[in-house]
């Protein structure tokens, strides 16, 4: 198929290299002109200077930027996605954004008579080189049946979980999990540590049974190593935890422990951890640890 790709960051850079070596002509836009040359140079497929030009001859356009701004900057006005795309196409979102912003999108698209549907994504950057990302998909079903293939080019599970904005909403209920496992990971190997437990040997045994999580079994080495310069940014998470703040107060869910990682988080950022990955929460509960014990 005739593809784009818009956004060619940690994330997509991989994704869009599995569409072309699947067979797919791919172009690329990215907002940094030299990241898409590179990725031609990698992969083949074409660049455009604008993401409208990438859209001018795709069937379906995928797009993996970073917010709700990035997103509306490259998908409207008149060198924007829409502007280039032809109708009876499909933009795709993988970006991890507000349901608002997926509705928004999608109304506007309507009109030219392009399906949208937003997509968000689970599995970090190691899951995107390996094509092995979980993709949350919201949108008409008919279309997701049309492109559900194209998609599992680098994922290992794709689901249509409803309508526009259902992907978005599966995606920050992922969020919320995740947040609550890392703080229990970094308290359970603080605790081993402050009990002259060899937290290594803890690990080994309480990952045979129910406290077995994939942040226990790709994250405990790094954390306990104090390496935290690889993985998922808290600055990303922080992003996504705002989003999912900002809907729970919408919908009426209760979220204490949630809100409460969320603000860990930011005194993580504090102390200069904002491109850390998210098992950082152990450095903080470390830091806070010295100061009262000095």
């Amino acid at each position: 198929m005739r593809i784009a790709f818009i956004g060619l960051g940690v994330m997509g850079y991989p994704m869009a290299g599995h569409l072309q070596k699947a067979g797919h002509q791919v172009c690329v836009y990215n907002r940094t002109p030299q990241k898409a040359v590179s990725w031609c140079e990698m992969y083949g497929g074409e660049s455009a200077n604008t993401p409208a030009g990438a859209a001018s001859n795709a069937e379906i356009v995928f797009v993996c930027v970073g917010n709700d701004d990035d997103l509306r900057s490259v998908v409207f006005g008149h060198e924007g996605i829409l502007a280039g795309m032809s109708s009876n196409t499909v933009l795709i979102d993988h970006t991890t954004v507000s349901a608002q912003v997926s509705e928004e999108i999608a109304e506007v698209a309507a009109k030219q008579h392009v399906s949208f549907m937003d997509a968000p994504v689970s599995g970090g950057q190691q899951g995107a080189e390996k094509g092995l990302l979980t993709v949350m998909v919201g949108g008409e079903a008919t279309v997701f049946a049309r492109t559900e293939s194209v998609i599992s080019c680098y994922a290992r599970a794709v689901r249509h979980m409803g309508p526009v904005g259902a992907g978005q909403k599966t995606k920050m209920v992922n969020q919320i999990c995740i947040a609550g496992l890392v703080q229990g990971l970094a308290e359970g190997l603080h605790f081993a540590k402050a009990s002259s437990l060899d937290p290594e040997a803890v690990v080994g045994v309480i990952s045979k049974g129910a406290a077995q999580s994939w942040q226990m079994d790709n994250r405990h080495k790094t954390m306990l190593a104090g390496d935290y310069n690889h993985g998922f940014a808290v600055d990303w998470m922080r992003k996504d935890l705002s989003i999912v703040l900002d809907e729970a107060r919408k919908n009426g869910a209760h979220l204490p422990v949630t809100a409460l990682v969320d603000q860990f988080y930011a005194a993580v950022q504090q102390i200069g951890g904002n491109r850390w990955d998210t098992s950082s929460l152990l450095a903080l509960l470390e830091a806070r640890s010295l100061v009262k014990t000095d």
